[in-house]
């Protein structure tokens, strides 16, 4: 049975799954991945781990973005329990945390070379954006949002 947990990113695995999800992003990005730039979790006060027999399998978190936004960074799902919707448990989860914070909405960037997020994603009503911010500048960034 899969049990979703609220913590931060001083969680050890919280930490692990960033990891792999690091060498994940690289693994597809290749030296066009913007690793240290963007996916600072030093300070991140709302993560999200799906836990299945007390062992982390997914995380996400998310951060204030803008007075109405939050921002959904570092989303991972671990490959073996991939396509079980652990990801859309994680999502909703970040989504219902949004609500009780006070935010209307939620924002996200993603690399092109990423379809199983952009799937998830889609799945789940967010809508492509134009590029905010300092990604305007990465060529295969993509954003996308929804409204809560």
């Amino acid at each position: 049975m899969m049990k979703i947990i609220r913590t931060n990113s001083q969680n050890p695995e919280f930490k692990r799954l960033v990891q792999l999800l690091n060498l994940d992003l690289a693994g597809r990005d290749g030296k066009a991945h913007p690793l240290s730039q963007f996916n600072d979790i030093s300070n991140l006060n709302y993560v999200v781990l799906a836990l299945k027999e007390d062992k982390a399998i997914g995380c996400g978190a998310i951060s204030e973005y803008n007075y109405n936004s939050m921002e959904i960074k570092r989303m991972y799902v671990s490959p073996e329990t991939r396509g079980q919707r652990v990801g859309e448990k994680v999502l909703s989860e970040l989504e219902n945390w949004s609500k009780e914070l006070g935010y209307s909405r939620c924002v996200l960037f993603m690399g092109s070379k990423q379809p199983e997020a952009g799937k998830l994603y889609q799945r789940n009503n967010y809508n492509f954006i134009e590029k905010y911010g300092i990604l305007k500048d990465i060529p295969d960034s993509l954003c996308l949002a929804k409204d809560l």
